[in-house]
């Protein structure tokens, strides 16, 4: 069985629940287990009562963490929820040792095969991160991290354990959105592992973390039911920065790199993402657990600031429509 963890709010809710419905699709067995950083998640999700999840209210992580809740003081909300992320798996090998590997997910991630391939490459070894990839005109980016927190696996043993100490004392003791030298969020950090623990893993399977800022780096096609990621499989996908304007409007992120989605990427990756949240959205706003002006673009932006958004999107390509369950 894997075992897994993650974390998001109520804005957050509808990826959230996509990650776990991918999960349940091409993951024979696991667990998952989901810190709700909010009452309006915890609350949601108690009410679905998802099979084979534990919820942890951040109430019961601050009180595990005492130095935690200090932090929360002197950075924003998003920092906040940065810092929380190595005191996540931490908890869950402290509390629970029959747990032997616990692997974090963002919660903007969406399965699209059994990650069971990953497990074999990671084998034996205490510690399994992701790299960004960029390709050689986005390196620059590497100023953010050469590591992406997306995929980050720990075993419970000695070597995993102290590095997620050490990680978590870092972002206690600095964790913000902004970059300065060695430091970035949570995420900078990462760079030090491979050198500084042994049994690291960076993963290398190509459809593992592929993401908008690595699409230039693969050719991408459709065929056997499967998403190819050049010769492999796509295993996830991370929909970094998506963003929804109204129900049937996405802004894909893509632009921020760049990339322009081919009609494979729009249709075959972003489509069943996009057709999961246009079903969940819906249905947890009706049920007033998310507001929808949470979602919505602010009212402050004027309808004619809207018309020139969609227009440029359209000609770049980063925006994406669905219409009666179709991907346009």
């Amino acid at each position: 069985m894997y075992s897994f963890c993650t974390y998001f709010d109520q804005r957050y809710l509808p990826q959230g629940l996509a990650l776990y419905q991918s999960l349940q699709q091409h993951c024979p067995t696991f667990q998952l287990w989901i810190l709700c950083l909010d009452h309006q998640t915890h609350t949601a999700l108690t009410q679905r009562a998802l099979p084979n999840t534990h919820l942890i209210r951040l109430e019961e992580l601050e009180q595990s963490d005492p130095a935690l809740l200090q932090a929360k003081a002197n950075r924003t909300l998003v920092e906040y929820y940065f810092t929380c992320t190595p005191v996540l798996p931490l908890f869950i090998l402290t509390r629970y040792p029959a747990v032997e590997m616990i692997t974090y997910l963002d919660a903007d991630l969406f399965f699209f095969a059994d990650p069971e391939p990953l497990y074999t490459e990671i084998a034996d070894h205490s510690i399994a991160i992701s790299a960004h990839r960029f390709p050689p005109r986005l390196r620059h980016l590497e100023k953010t991290g050469v590591y992406n927190v997306a995929w980050l696996s720990f075993r419970q043993d000695q070597t995993a354990l102290a590095c997620l100490r050490r990680w978590r004392a870092q972002c206690l003791e600095w964790c913000y959105d902004r970059i300065e030298p060695g430091r970035y969020a949570d995420q900078k950090y990462l760079d030090a592992w491979p050198a500084s623990f042994a049994k690291v893993r960076v993963l290398r399977h190509k459809g593992a973390n592929v993401a908008p800022w690595n699409l230039d780096n693969y050719h991408i096609r459709a065929g056997d039911n499967r998403v190819w990621i050049g010769e492999q499989p796509l295993m996830f996908f991370h929909f970094q920065g998506l963003e929804r304007v109204t129900d049937w409007w996405y802004n894909s992120n893509s632009a921020h790199y760049g990339t322009r989605l081919s009609s494979v990427v729009r249709r075959e990756i972003y489509g069943p993402y996009l057709r999961a949240l246009a079903e969940s959205t819906p249905q947890i706003i009706q049920a007033g657990e998310l507001r929808d002006d949470l979602l919505q673009m602010p009212e402050s932006t004027r309808a004619l600031e809207r018309y020139v958004r969609l227009f440029r999107g359209l000609f770049s390509r980063k925006y994406i429509f669905v219409v009666k369950n179709r991907v346009i």
